[in-house]
């Protein structure tokens, strides 16, 4: 980003499964309202639902007087792999059971309540799902010929969002320029449109949530705000000239590439 139009901080969504008000209030002080969308529910069937609708970044357990619950949702982190999830408690000896067993469910972290409590923002933001993603395509518009600052500075913006639906208008207020300005000079000399290099990023994304066990093709859609399961699989035919079922063996370069070969141009 240009030292006049700062990259806008990034605002992760935290799903916390918390019984305990000591730990709501902690993990309340640490993500808040400005810097995180945090959702805290209680029960099993709440995180399931939240999962299954909103794309999270990280998920917070409250391990610290764990119940079936605590452990239906726990047991989540091996069905869905690209979301870490982290279990919160204090770090006592009575309870190295409880953390070898969320270590044996493939946690990312622990976050020790009374130790870090002043860090825990930084220790999950770092492990976040739009996090890794955006970069993992940090230097992906290479492969597209986006190589004009403008189309960089674009192209950072829209992987930051980590498949989310985002507005060419809120790109441009972001880089400072008008919309009419952003979509035909990043489509000049023949580049992608900018729509459709937003359609190819949210394709990316949903291939990578796709591989999740715990997601069918209707939880990515609608994880990712697609209007139905049909308008996925739409835009995977249009964007890359696939079956939406293809998506869970493809990899962002097979889907770069795929896309380079002429499905790069639609109407801005």
């Amino acid at each position: 980003m240009s030292a006049h139009t700062p990259a806008p901080e990034f605002v992760p969504t935290v799903l916390a499964v918390a019984t305990r008000d000591k730990a709501r209030d902690l993990l309340r002080r640490a993500f808040t309202r400005r810097r995180a969308h945090l959702m805290v529910v209680r029960t099993a069937d709440a995180a399931g639902a939240a999962l299954r609708t909103t794309l999270v970044d990280a998920v917070v357990v409250d391990v610290g007087a764990p119940t079936d619950d605590t452990w239906a949702v726990a047991g989540l982190a091996r069905e869905l792999p690209s979301i870490p999830f982290f279990a919160l408690a204090a770090p006592r000896p009575a309870d190295a059971a409880v953390l070898g067993r969320c270590a044996a469910l493939d946690f990312a972290d622990l976050l020790a309540e009374g130790v870090d409590d002043a860090a825990v923002r930084d220790l999950v933001v770092p492990h976040a799902f739009s996090v890794r993603f955006a970069a993992a395509l940090h230097g992906a518009h290479a492969a597209l010929g986006l190589e004009a600052t403008l189309q960089q500075r674009a192209w950072e913006v829209i992987v930051a969002a980590g498949g989310r639906p985002v507005r060419t208008d809120a790109i441009a207020a972001s880089l400072g320029v008008t919309r009419e300005h952003l979509s035909r000079s990043f489509a000049a000399a023949g580049a992608p449109n900018l729509k459709r290099v937003i359609d190819l990023v949210r394709l990316i994304a949903a291939a990578e949530l796709a591989k999740n066990p715990g997601y069918d093709l209707a939880d990515v859609a609608a994880v990712l705000q697609f209007a139905s399961p049909s308008h996925l699989a739409n835009t995977a035919d249009r964007v890359a000239g696939i079956r939406a079922a293809s998506l869970t063996r493809l990899r962002a370069r097979d889907l770069l590439l795929r896309f380079a070969q002429g499905r790069s141009r639609s109407r801005d």
